[in-house]
């Protein structure tokens, strides 16, 4: 049986993808597809989609309706909310699969620094050269903290690992359900109330889910304490921006944040000169490391398609 793969990287560039069908032969037919105007071949043929990795949701979802013989659709993020709008229109049985594996590394070194910056007064530094200025004095350490990681799967459990050698006072672990882990306790997020008053920082990397949405709301951050650090390496909508804004403008709060809400942030916008708060541009994922751990899942889930065995990263199965 022949069948066509959409892979958003050149196939050729992929090493240890399953041999194409040519000269008759059965086999997957590669097709390139990066989110441009124009499809690569009929959606209809398509047995798995490689969904385009950072072009947005409205690019995502748009062959997704058409694809009546899809059986994977596979991201190259850890997140698939993006891809949530095109789930209804696909056939039963599709098996949606993350990127789990790609991200980890990158995102929690990208946690840690924002963390660090944040705390010991890097853009207040960057700012002061510019201006010929010494800022010296006095800045808070990650030392002897208390960091609340909030979503503690994959991601969450690799920024632990690189908070260890900090000497922090405490990590605490919060997700969706309560369970024991090697490094100890992950508390439910209805205890939320209780752990807030007692983090110094407070990190993000929850999926994005109807239960996540706006989780961080005018109550949550009311919970945390005066001068508390809130770092989102989530997805924007789990702040509620507004509420956000409003404890920054009072000093009580400060953040780092690598996605926002609105995203990409608009010229004008508020967040942009909030006090306290430092941005980068949802760059958790996108460093020199990705490349080439994207490809080497790709093989592997591909091969794992061709020979039937057990897919990866699997999150739901529609229908």
């Amino acid at each position: 049986m022949t069948y066509d793969v959409w892979l958003p990287i050149p196939a050729d560039e992929i090493d240890g993808l399953p041999a194409p069908a040519s000269g008759g032969a059965d086999g997957p037919r590669y097709r390139f597809w990066d989110g441009g105007p124009d499809f690569p071949a009929d959606p209809a043929d398509c047995a798995f989609y490689v969904v385009p990795y950072m072009k947005g949701s409205e690019v995502a979802v748009r062959p997704m309706s058409a694809m009546g013989s899809v059986r994977v659709v596979q991201t190259l993020s850890a997140g698939t909310d993006h891809i949530t709008p095109g789930l209804p229109g696909l056939p039963a049985g599709v098996a949606l699969c993350n990127a789990k594996g790609v991200h980890e590394a990158s995102t929690a070194e990208l946690t840690l620094a924002l963390i660090l910056a944040s705390l010991r007064g890097i853009p207040r530094f960057v700012r002061g050269q510019d201006a010929e200025e010494w800022r010296d004095g006095f800045y808070p350490a990650l030392a002897d903290k208390s960091v609340l990681i909030v979503g503690y799967g994959s991601i969450g459990a690799a920024v632990e690992d690189r908070l260890a050698p900090f000497e922090c006072a405490r990590v605490e672990r919060v997700a969706r359900s309560a369970r024991t882990t090697a490094r100890g306790p992950v508390r439910a997020l209805a205890e939320l109330p209780e752990l807030l008053p007692r983090a110094d920082v407070v990190v993000l990397s929850t999926p994005l889910t109807a239960d996540t949405r706006h989780l961080v709301d005018a109550a949550f951050l009311g919970r945390m304490k005066d001068g508390a650090l809130l770092v989102n390496v989530a997805r924007g909508p789990v702040v509620d921006t507004e509420a956000l804004l409003a404890e920054t403008g009072r000093g009580r709060l400060t953040a780092a944040l690598d996605v926002t809400d609105p995203e990409p942030l608009p010229p004008g916008h508020p967040l942009w000169h909030a006090p306290g708060v430092l941005i980068s541009p949802h760059v958790g994922g996108s460093t020199s490391a990705f490349l080439p751990r994207a490809k080497r899942l790709l093989a592997d889930q591909l091969t794992r398609f061709a020979t039937g065995g057990e897919l990866r990263n699997r999150v739901l199965t529609t229908g």
